[in-house]
């Protein structure tokens, strides 16, 4: 699919005397209508702007800058390499540890490719399954029919609740028309907003090679994926079954993200929100969630945690109890001391 199209506006002066000047934009996304898995029909902003001008909308997703110290404070006895917990709202940084330390992210890539294809395609686009995309191993639909056109929300909806990596290849294509050129918009709008530890080489993260980024990039990554109603609603959906032109007619996609279905322990008043997971050996066990209790929305982030089923809930309730509406995670209670003889 094209993605420059150069638009010629005519700009009218009336001041006695009419003059016309033509404009020509190269916008590098379009606002296009796009569709959450309930089929009703949102509008996304542009990201627009002349090419190679970063949009300051992008920064909007920046974090506070952390000056002095923070309001949680949280020690692990194995820790996770790197994490962060923070308010997806304010963008207040509550916790962290390593924030800037470069690791590899693996299916936490598709956090990207999620926002470039919502943002920059319509959701009933047909796209063309190639044997690259068919064939593309891991986690996967391994239903995409080769050489067909199928509609692109259902690959949307795979890409973040099952972690489909041929769904990641098949979409990469559509929107740049090669995956190395998707790619090179990946890392374009990694730039753009201002994600310096971030850089892709992959549009699914099974290559952990030059595919990295940290906690604080993906928390500010986090915050523009659900700032996109198309990507919220397909992150928070447990499951969902779109047509799609196979046998059977439909796909049948249950979310793979632990804490969507399951809760997070000692919090049942607590709404998860998404987001992702990830492993590969070399990236280890990497979990971003979101979750919200009445008006407080936050998100923890734990890059190789040995324990992010225990790690995750801990923090996001250390978070909540900071902001009053949990209460706080009961202290372990003394062991009692054995009797004397």
């Amino acid at each position: 699919m094209t993605k420059r199209i150069v638009a010629i506006g005519a700009v009218v002066l009336a001041f006695g005397a009419t003059a016309a000047v033509a404009v020509a934009l190269w916008p590098k996304r379009t606002q296009k209508a796009v569709t959450t898995s309930t089929s009703a029909t949102l509008t996304v902003p542009a990201t627009g702007g002349l090419a190679g001008v970063p949009d300051p909308a992008d920064r909007h997703f920046a974090l506070q800058q952390v000056v002095g110290p923070l309001p949680i404070h949280y020690a692990f006895k194995h820790p996770p390499l790197a994490g962060m917990l923070f308010n997806l709202k304010t963008g207040e940084v509550l916790w962290q540890r390593n924030p800037h330390l470069q690791h590899p992210i693996a299916s936490l890539t598709k956090m990207m490719t999620a926002l470039l294809v919502a943002r920059g395609d319509a959701p009933k686009d047909r796209v063309r399954i190639s044997a690259k995309a068919a064939h593309t191993p891991g986690s996967a639909t391994g239903l995409l029919p080769r050489g067909r056109a199928v509609p692109l929300e259902p690959l949307l909806q795979a890409l973040i609740m099952i972690s489909a990596n041929d769904a990641a290849v098949a979409l990469a294509q559509h929107d740049a028309g090669t995956v190395t050129r998707f790619i090179k918009e990946m890392n374009s709008q990694a730039h753009e907003m201002g994600l310096s530890c971030t850089h892709f080489s992959t549009p699914n993260g099974l290559r952990d090679r030059n595919n990295y980024s940290c906690a604080e990039d993906l928390a500010e990554l986090a915050r523009a994926d659900l700032a996109n109603p198309a990507i919220a609603g397909i992150a928070q959906t447990r499951y969902a079954k779109p047509r799609f032109p196979i046998k059977g007619k439909h796909l049948y996609l249950s979310n793979n993200h632990y804490f969507l279905q399951r809760g997070l322990t000692g919090m049942p008043q607590a709404q998860v929100t998404g987001l992702k997971t990830g492993f590969t050996d070399k990236a280890g066990r990497c979990y971003v969630t979101t979750a919200r209790v009445g008006g407080v929305q936050l998100g923890a982030i734990v890059l190789d945690s040995p324990n992010p089923l225990t790690q995750v809930p801990a923090l996001l309730r250390a978070g909540f109890a900071h902001a009053g509406v949990v209460a706080p995670a009961p202290r372990p209670q003394a062991l009692a001391a054995p009797p004397r003889d």
